[in-house]
This record gives structure tokens, C-alpha cells and sequence, in this order.
């Protein structure tokens, strides 16, 4: 291993040698400028808040600094991003940012690659990068959407490297389960059944893991979105000095200003996540069907609501089969899904909940549950990552909400929160609230503001 990976950093040293004297020849020089590497600026996700959040933080940090924004989408215009970021996620520039259109955004696109996929869409990143700084070529080079083969090409274009870390491409937990052959939605029955197979998708992860290293060190500041992310890519990259935690903008003063007070005739629970496996809305689902069974015979029978987007065909066949699923359990009349809803009617839905469902595996921060807790809805999420180790916690010492890993913790939790007097609900839910502050775009725009400013302005 050791022998290999010798020859691996000599090959791309001779690499990078030749593309710097290339790059020499041509007379390359970088503009005074901040570019943007965010192929997808129309997802309407959490990343694309960050993105105009970002945007418009050095807009304010550097004035005089123009920003360019690369993207994949071909209606992408300056106006068209400007009116979107203030429309989409109440996000105002300064002014208009630069385009850069990209016309091999495929090579990034997880289909193109039916096997390897984070090899393959790792290099494809590259090949688009080459793009983007031969098209243009910025002083500073930011990252939010975590393509961190990049950096290293970024930095022979002569770029400082900015990049924003929402979650690791590859963790010690993704191999580790693989070593224990747990099936999981990014480890099928083929290969978590067969010990030759998971012999090699070890080894492919570990090379795989040890190239995300090499090149994530490329940046010359690293800022992630919480604790979890910080310890794995502080790991894996070993740039401590240079890493900072800077969690994600939610806007949740909407959010804050429902009434805590809320009607219990029938108490609602909501999920709100998009009908992706890794969100298992089937445990949800399962879970809700065993607390039903505890519950008295004379306690009102309460309704779980399912709210989440669908980006292609397996999403609605997974969202169908979880329609199938309540039936089955002859519970349809008491489980609701609403796909696609608009923002106010998102707003609607959590006024009526008094809990939260969050069951995805290390999720690496947990918007969703930062939501449930500014709408007064007590969550019950996830024991692990973002939600364990940033997000529920105690706050003044008052408990903010629950935390579950197993099936029976997760019924056990719903059945608490069906019981609560009403007063105690309400005291659990205005504890959580006030710790939803904690993660307010003011905090993400002080703290991104003074990680990036050394950067920018060279001065601390």
C-alpha cells in the first residue's frame, strides 16, 4: 500500500509539473475575482442557501470584488440568479453576479456511472473544472458543493482554494460498515453477502480515501458545516490548522413566529425530507404503526405527515411504495404524504405538528430537525452525526428534544411526546426553539465573514 501510493503522489507530482509549465507557455494569468464552483444553482436545497449566503458575505467583506458563479444550468443569466437567490431563499445580493456556463456538467452526473460512481464522478469533476478555468480563471476559487479533486487544478491555475464542506465523500463509518457487511442503500445485498466482494470495495475505498486526502489538503481554507464533518475531513485531510466548523444558514424566522400552542385533536407528527433511501421513511413508518398498537384504545389516534420532493422516477416509485406500505399496515387512513408543497405551505404544515421525524444514519448536520425545533415541533432524530452532536442538545438545561437509533427507542420517543401534558410539551418546545437561534444566517454570515476575510484581505 505503502509502495503504491509512493507512486501514485510521484505520477501526479510529474503531472502537475508539466500542467504548470503548460499553463507558463500559454501566458495564463488569474483575475481579480471570486468564482463560484456550483455546477447545480437551481437544486432549491440547503447548498444553494449557502451559495447566495456566501455570495453575498464576500460581496460585503470585498466590494470592489467581482463574484462569477460557474454553473451547468444554460438559463442561467446574472438577472435570472440575482432575482432567484431573493425569491427562492429571501437572499439579497449587492448586484448581479457573473456567469460562467459549463457544457460538460454530465461528467459529473451520478448516471454516467453505473459502477465507481466516486471515482468516476470524483474525475469527472475534474475534467468540468478544467472547463470552467479555461472559460475563467478567479484569484479565489470557492467550492460549495464539495468537489474537492478540484482543489488541486484550482490551485496549478495559480486560484486560492475556498471550499465549503457540507459532508465527506467517503468516512471512516462508510468503511467500517462495509468491513462488517452491513446492507445498507450504498452497500446492496451483492456485496455486503459475498466476502470477496467486500474484500474489494474495501480496497477501492481505501485507495479512494487516501486520494480524498491528498487533494482536499489542496485548500488553502476549509470551512465545514458541523461537528461531525469537522472530526472526518480534519481526518482525512489532516489540515486541522486550516479547518473551520461554520454551520449552515436556515431561515427559520418564519418558523419562530408560530405559536407554540397548538391543537391536539388529532396530535399531527410531520417528516418533512426528500423520498431519498438514505431519509428511511420506512422505519418512520413502521415505528409510527408500533406506537398505534401501545397506545390506549380511548387515546385519540394521531396522524403522521409526510412531506418531501422527488427528483426522478425511483423517488416516486419510493414514495409509491411507502403509500403501498401503509396499507399493507392498514394505517392509510391515518398517514399523509405531501409532495412538492411551496414554502408557506411547508410553514403551514409544521404550525400543526408537535414532533419531528428524523431517521437518516449520520446525517452530517440536519436542517429538517433545526426546523421542526424553530416551529415548536419537538424533535425526534436520529442518534448520530449533526443532530446528536450540534443540534439536540441541551439548552439553559432544558431538553430540547429526543434522540433514537433503533426501532423500539423510536416508538418509545413518539409515545413520550403523545403523552406529555400540554405544559411540559410546550416548555420542551420553547427550549428548542431558542437553541434553533444558534443556526440563523446572521451566525453563518459572522462566522463565514471571519474564516474567509485572512483570505480575501489578508489580514486576520
Amino acid at each position: 500500500m505503502a509502495i503504491l501510493a509512493g507512486l501514485l503522489t510521484f505520477v501526479s507530482t510529474l503531472l502537475a509539473l508539466a500542467l504548470r509549465r503548460l499553463l507558463r507557455r500559454r501566458g495564463h494569468t488569474t483575475a481579480a475575482a471570486a468564482g463560484f464552483f456550483h455546477p447545480y444553482t437551481n437544486d432549491g436545497g440547503g447548498g444553494e442557501r449557502v451559495l447566495w449566503c456566501a455570495v453575498r458575505a464576500v460581496q460585503e467583506l470585498c466590494p470592489g470584488l467581482p463574484c462569477a458563479i460557474f454553473t451547468g444550468d444554460a438559463d442561467a443569466s446574472p438577472d435570472g440568479l440575482y432575482a432567484r437567490a431573493f425569491d427562492r431563499f429571501g437572499v439579497r445580493l449587492l448586484r448581479p453576479p457573473q456567469v460562467v456556463h459549463l457544457s460538460k456538467r454530465k461528467w459529473i452526473e451520478a448516471s454516467t456511472y453505473p459502477r465507481f460512481t466516486m471515482i468516476g464522478q470524483s474525475l469527472g469533476s475534474v475534467y468540468l473544472a478544467w472547463e470552467a478555468l479555461n472559460k475563467f480563471t478567479p484569484q479565489f476559487y470557492f467550492d460549495t458543493s464539495g468537489y474537492a479533486f478540484t482543489y488541486p487544478l484550482a490551485r496549478l491555475f495559480g486560484c486560492k482554494v475556498i471550499c465549503y464542506t457540507h459532508y465527506p465523500t467517503i468516512s471512516s463509518d462508510m468503511v467500517q460498515r462495509v468491513k462488517q457487511r452491513n446492507l445498507m442503500y450504498n452497500n446492496n445485498s451483492r456485496i455486503s453477502g459475498s466476502i470477496w466482494l467486500s474484500r474489494c470495495k474495501i480496497f477501492y475505498y481505501t485507495i479512494f480515501s487516501w486520494l480524498y486526502g491528498l487533494v482536499g489538503s489542496c485548500a488553502h481554507l476549509v470551512m465545514v458545516n458541523s461537528s461531525w464533518t469537522k472530526s472526518h475531513i480534519v481526518n482525512t485531510w489532516k489540515v486541522p490548522e486550516r479547518t473551520k466548523r461554520v454551520y449552515p444558514p436556515c431561515d427559520t424566522s418564519a418558523l419562530q413566529m408560530l405559536p407554540l400552542e397548538r391543537s391536539t385533536t388529532p396530535p399531527i407528527l410531520i417528516s418533512v425530507a426528500q423520498f431519498r433511501p438514505e431519509k428511511a421513511h420506512g422505519l418512520q413508518l413502521e415505528t409510527f404503526a408500533l406506537a398505534l398498537q401501545r397506545l390506549d384504545s380511548d387515546f385519540m389516534k394521531p396522524k403522521l405527515q409526510f412531506v418531501g420532493s422527488c427528483r426522478n422516477k425511483e423517488d416516486m416509485e419510493r414514495l409509491q411504495k411507502l403509500q403501498n406500505r401503509s396499507m399493507e399496515l392498514h394505517i392509510d387512513d391515518l398517514v399523509e404524504f405531501h409532495k412538492d408543497v411551496s414554502y408557506s405551505d411547508l410553514v403551514q404544515l409544521l404550525g400543526g405538528a408537535i414532533a419531528g421525524l428524523h431517521s437518516m444514519t449520520d446525517e452530517h448536520f440536519g436542517i429538517s430537525v433545526v426546523e421542526y425545533m424553530a416551529a415548536g415541533a419537538i424533535p425526534i432524530a436520529h442518534k448520530s452525526a449533526g443532530p446528536m452532536m450540534d443540534i439536540v442538545l441541551e439548552e439553559d438545561g432544558h431538553q430540547t428534544g429526543f434522540l433514537a437509533s433503533e426501532k423500539e427507542e423510536f416508538t418509545e420517543a413518539i409515545l413520550k411526546v403523545l403523552r406529555m401534558a400540554e405544559p411540559e410539551r410546550q416548555e420542551m418546545a420553547a427550549a428548542a426553539r431558542k437553541r434553533a437561534q444558534r443556526f440563523s444566517e446572521q451566525r453563518f454570515h459572522e462566522d463565514f465573514t471571519e474564516a474567509v476575510r485572512p483570505v480575501l484581505l489578508g489580514q486576520p
